[in-house]
C-alpha cells in the first residue's frame, strides 16, 4: 500500500485533487470490488478531498434498484449492464469505463483437501464429488455456475446439492462450513478467513469477467465520480486492484 500511497500523491496534482469543495460520491457496486475498493478509498480520499458512500450488491439486483430510480453518482457493475442502463438513460452515454477483469475459481474450507479443478474431467469429478455446493442464485457469478453444469452435463446430479444463498456471498457458506465448495470470480476467495482457493477453471470452461464503471446521467457529483473513474483506471490504483485477483484495466 505504500507505492499506491505514493502514487496517489502525485494524483493531487494531475486530477486536481486540491477541489474547492469536497463532494461525497454515491457509488453502486459488485461485491467483486468490494476488497479493492475498500482498500482505495482512503488514498483517493487523501488524493482529492472526496469521500466514497458504497453500496455493494449483486449485479442483477443492483441493475434493479437503478432501474426502479434510485439515486447514485456511479455504478460498477458488468459491461453488459452499464450497457442496457445506458440505452434507458440511466447511465450517462458514453460515461462507461473498463476497470478490472478477472477469472473464476473454485473455493473450498482453509484446510480442506484442495480437490483437483484443472482440467474439465477434474472439475466435473469434483462438483459431483462435493456433498453440498453453494451458489448465488441472483449473482453474475451464480447465473453462470448454473450454465457450467449444463455444459459438464452434470446439472440433473449437482443440483439437489445446491444452497442457494440470499444477502450474503455463497464464499460465506464456505467459510462456515455448510458447503464444501463454491464456484465464483478469484476476488470473492482471496483473503477471505477460512477460505481456500483450490484453483481456477480450465482455460475451455473459463469465464473471465469485466467490471465496469459508468455515472448516473442523473449524477449529483458528476465532476467528482469523473475523478473516481480516472483515479480506478490509473497506476496509483494497479497494486490494490491486482492485490485482490483483479487484473487492473489501466490507461
Amino acid at each position: 500500500m505504500r507505492a499506491i500511497g505514493i502514487v496517489a500523491a502525485a494524483l493531487v496534482v494531475v486530477m486536481g485533487a486540491a477541489t474547492a469543495r469536497a463532494a461525497e460520491i454515491t457509488v453502486l457496486s459488485t461485491p467483486t470490488m468490494q476488497g479493492a475498493l475498500n482498500d482505495l478509498a482512503p488514498e483517493f480520499t487523501r488524493a482529492t478531498g472526496h469521500t466514497l458512500g458504497l453500496t455493494f450488491e449483486g449485479v442483477p439486483a443492483l441493475k434493479r434498484r437503478i432501474e426502479a430510480g434510485e439515486t447514485f453518482d456511479a455504478a460498477l457493475l458488468l459491461p453488459a449492464a452499464l450497457d442496457e442502463l445506458a440505452k434507458s438513460g440511466k447511465i450517462a452515454a458514453g460515461s462507461r469505463s473498463d476497470i478490472a477483469r478477472t477469472a473464476a475459481g473454485v473455493a473450498v474450507r482453509a484446510g480442506a483437501p484442495k480437490p483437483p479443478v484443472g482440467t474439465s474431467e477434474d472439475l466435473k469429478r469434483a462438483l459431483l464429488a462435493a456433498k453440498t455446493i453453494s451458489y448465488s442464485h441472483d449473482s453474475a457469478s451464480g447465473s453462470y455456475f448454473l450454465h457450467l453444469l449444463d455444459r459438464l452435463g452434470i446439472e440433473t446430479e449437482v443440483k439437489p446439492k445446491l444452497l442457494a444463498v440470499t444477502g450474503r456471498s455463497p464464499v460465506e457458506a464456505v467459510a462456515r462450513g455448510e458447503a464444501e465448495l463454491t464456484v465464483i470470480t478469484v476476488p470473492n476467495i482471496v483473503g477471505v478467513e477460512n477460505v481456500a482457493l483450490a484453483g481456477l477453471l480450465p482455460e475451455e470452461l473459463q469465464n473471465y469477467t469485466t467490471f465496469s464503471i459508468g455515472v448516473s446521467a442523473n449524477a449529483k457529483e458528476r465532476k467528482a465520480a469523473e475523478q473516481l473513474i480516472a483515479f480506478l483506471r490509473s497506476p496509483a490504483a494497479a497494486a490494490a486492484i491486482r492485490s485482490k485477483g483483479l487484473e487492473p484495466i489501466v490507461r
